[in-house]
């Protein structure tokens, strides 16, 4: 569930073809290497700041100005949209509205992920979707019941566990900044899901995407540009141009993934990125998560899941009646 993703986790992706055939194992097992590739995007933002020093705001804007151009030579060959049909929006404040949180998001991810390690991260991003849940109804009229309210609070109380034994307590390691910055990263994201699912009914998803990625880069270049800081070797330069390889690909997976199979059987397996963090924050970082936070994390998890399998009942028709003969 990285930050950056451009489509609503619970929603099927709009447009998507009726027809296209359901192919459920190739569709899980791109969901899960989306999720690889977006954790490996995370892993690389925090090492490139923790490792080379690079500011924040550079780091941000190579991943978007990467993803930028990807995405202007690759639609020509394979989208159905040409350049200036991407331009074309039905509600432009609410793109560049909707771009500028994306681009936040990225920005106070980024910076979380300078003192959390990348597990404490994720979980709090995991409280995203709840969060939407919460917000659907006063932004778009979807209210939720007692159960789905009951899972949010559960959430929210998972969180509390996984960050207490570090982060919120004034103990031997004291307050760390981090949590604010991710906290107000998920609540970017946050909006940015609802503004997502509210502009699918308008505009194509890659009319969205691009938005995202034009906004990021631009607004991010004179900020990039205050701050930059050469990179000192090769593997640095490497690394900051792998990132908008990573989040590229992780978007086309995750797009494809819902092209495959229905929400329902794709998007419980975006907790994977729980799995993904672990492993690259082990393998990178040597950071072995504690008790408290795999007990929280797993709290966030099951509520998300729960919350997902009450909307899925809510989102289904009900029998019609069989007529009497």
């Amino acid at each position: 569930m990285q930050p950056a993703s451009d489509i609503e986790p619970t929603s099927p992706v709009p447009n998507a073809r009726s027809d296209r055939p359901v192919d459920r194992p190739r569709a899980i097992a791109l969901m899960i290497l989306a999720i690889t590739f977006f954790s490996a995007l995370d892993t690389s933002a925090k090492y490139l700041g923790q490792h080379y020093g690079l500011p924040v705001t550079q780091v941000a804007w190579s991943r978007f100005i990467g993803q930028f151009m990807a995405l202007m030579v690759l639609v020509p060959v394979f989208g159905s949209l040409s350049l200036p049909d991407l331009f074309r929006t039905k509600h432009l404040k609410l793109q560049l509205v909707r771009s500028v949180l994306m681009a936040s998001t990225t920005v106070l991810n980024f910076l979380a992920l300078q003192t959390l390690r990348l597990d404490q991260a994720i979980t709090i991003v995991f409280l995203a979707p709840l969060v939407v849940a919460l917000l659907a109804g006063p932004f778009l009229g979807e209210w939720v019941g007692w159960r789905r309210l009951v899972a949010i609070a559960v959430g929210f109380t998972g969180v509390a566990v996984a960050m207490a034994p570090t982060d919120l307590t004034a103990g031997t390691t004291g307050f760390n900044i981090g949590v604010l910055y991710s906290l107000s990263a998920m609540l970017a994201y946050a909006l940015f899901m609802l503004l997502t699912r509210y502009m699918a009914a308008f505009d194509p998803p890659m009319v969205t995407l691009f938005y995202s990625m034009f906004v990021g880069t631009f607004l991010g270049a004179p900020l990039a540009y205050l701050a930059w800081t050469t990179p000192p070797d090769l593997q640095a330069w490497l690394m900051l141009a792998s990132l908008g390889f990573f989040g590229g690909m992780g978007h086309w997976l995750f797009l494809h993934a819902y092209r495959l199979a229905p929400a329902s059987a794709v998007a419980p397996f975006l907790y994977f990125q729980l799995i993904s963090m672990i492993s690259f924050g082990y393998l990178v970082f040597s950071d072995v998560p504690d008790v408290q936070t795999l007990v929280g994390a797993a709290i966030v998890v099951a509520s998300g899941i729960y919350l997902f399998h009450r909307e899925r009942i809510s989102a289904t028709p009900p029998p019609a009646p069989q007529k009497s003969k």
